[in-house]
């Protein structure tokens, strides 16, 4: 391949490898770095027995992936407060024109699998992105991760019980999340605490991230009541400069605060019957970079 060859295949395929990395790291610059350090091996590798790019490139992009969050869960279980994955920007566009295999991907990057993959082991969790949300074979799968198709067999299965074991049942309607999302937003905004409570489901959980370095809850807020008054007193003192604007974030709606022009948390919401179930409030500024509208 000439230089020009071996740069075209690579961004011809980074998007997925992004979407690997960035599901089984929760982090957009860890999967920005893998992807990079998988362009440095992929740019001087030799390339002669190489028959398919794409799985070349996932194995050494998964496999970089693995290690990184091998290193990374000593670090998370030190974090400060409730850990949410930073988010995400999600415009799936005419790249996938499938509605169903947008639904996949939407779902298999939402906050609330994500913060459900955290708790796999590495292996597990690279077995689940791969097969569950890029559809790759088992026999693919275990050449990526040096091991056998029964034992990757073993890791899906396992892995796909613990996520529906543990993954909140909410409803996915884009329609719906958005309207309550604005109700929300009006809500909180206006003061109206009857219709926020209104809003919220009785055993409503409030998950905020702030990583100890802004203002946010060290612990899960649970109830109605109790959501609903904290939401209604952050309201009542916004931040200088406040401006809010919608984002699909995480294949979903999702309102981003700004303050001076600049991210200073980002709100999102999963619904179940026609109500909200939870609400994630990120605040920590290291994983609200990428959304510098500046």
């Amino acid at each position: 391949m000439t230089t020009d060859t071996v740069t075209d295949v690579f961004e011809e395929h980074r998007p997925v490898l992004t979407g690997v990395a960035y599901r089984m790291l929760g982090r957009i610059a860890d999967a920005e770095d893998v992807v990079q350090e998988a362009w440095l091996r992929w740019s001087s590798a030799p390339r002669e027995d190489v028959r398919e790019p794409r799985a070349f490139l996932v194995r050494i992009t998964t496999r970089l992936a693995v290690d990184r969050l091998r290193q990374l869960q000593s670090r998370r279980e030190a974090y400060v407060g409730p850990w949410l994955p930073e988010p995400l920007a999600t415009d799936f566009g005419p790249a996938v024109p499938d509605t169903a295999e947008q639904a996949v991907l939407a779902d298999s990057v939402s906050v609330a699998v994500l913060v459900v993959l955290e708790s796999l082991s590495p292996l597990e969790r690279a077995v689940f992105v791969l097969r569950e949300a890029f559809g790759f074979p088992y026999g693919e799968i275990a050449t990526t991760l040096d091991r056998t198709e029964a034992a990757v067999r073993q890791l899906a299965g396992r892995a796909r019980r613990h996520v529906e074991e543990r993954k909140p049942r909410y409803d996915v309607d884009p329609a719906q999340r958005r309207d309550l999302t604005e109700r929300f937003l009006a809500a909180a905004a206006g003061g109206d605490i009857e219709e926020l409570l209104a809003l919220l489901a009785p055993d409503v959980r409030l998950v905020g991230d702030s990583g100890g370095k802004s203002k946010a809850p060290l612990r899960i807020i649970e109830s109605q009541d109790k959501v609903g008054r904290f939401l209604m007193a952050v309201a009542q003192v916004p931040p200088s400069g406040m401006e809010i604007r919608f984002l699909e974030l995480n294949g979903g709606p999702a309102l981003l605060v700004l303050s001076g022009g600049k991210p200073d948390s980002v709100f999102q919401i999963d619904i179940r019957d026609g109500v909200i179930q939870c609400v994630y409030v990120v605040r920590n500024p290291d994983k609200l970079v990428s959304l510098d509208v500046e």
